[in-house]
């Protein structure tokens, strides 16, 4: 964690703390449904960061539906307002973790949200070359219900879809 005489983590903390001391006036600003399905998101992004980095994947899979299918592209138009904010929560709640929550946590955390409502969505895990090397690889993960891209959207197009769960 030092390079040199510097720590490398301390930005890292610093910019969670400033985070932290944020959060109370956004907390006010939040009606009672965003209040819970934020404390919904957070819990969950801790529990599926513990069992990303304890379990095999293929057990973690099988909690986010069929491999290789997808869901359909219409919803009602409530079910799709309360998929954009479970994915608003889930990526509000990702910026304010001590841990890392990237793509993964976030994609798996937003679908357990929604198929806990009933909503139907998918998860794609995708790769792309890193650089112009085809040995460095970087995956992504993004979920998408009905036509929208709720977690994960920013750089989706570059990706190869390798695995989709519905």
């Amino acid at each position: 964690m030092t390079r040199g005489s510097r720590n490398v983590a301390a930005p890292t903390m610093a910019r969670w703390f400033a985070t932290l001391r944020a959060a109370p006036a956004k907390w006010r600003r939040r009606n009672g449904a965003e209040r819970l399905l934020l404390l919904e998101a957070l819990l969950l992004l801790g529990v599926v960061r513990i069992l990303i980095l304890t379990i095999p994947f293929r057990w973690l899979a099988v909690s986010l539906g069929r491999r290789m299918t997808e869901s359909g592209l219409h919803l009602t138009p409530s079910a799709l307002r309360q998929a954009s904010m479970i994915g608003q929560a889930v990526r509000s709640a990702a910026g304010t973790t001590p841990w890392k929550s990237v793509c993964l946590p976030q994609a798996v955390a937003g679908k357990w949200m929604l198929k806990r409502r009933g909503i139907n969505a998918t998860l794609y895990l995708g790769v792309a070359k890193a650089d112009n090397r085809s040995e460095n690889l970087a995956a992504h993960a993004w979920l998408r219900c009905g036509d929208q891209i709720i977690t994960g959207a920013a750089g989706h197009r570059q990706f190869t879809v390798v695995a989709s769960f519905s």
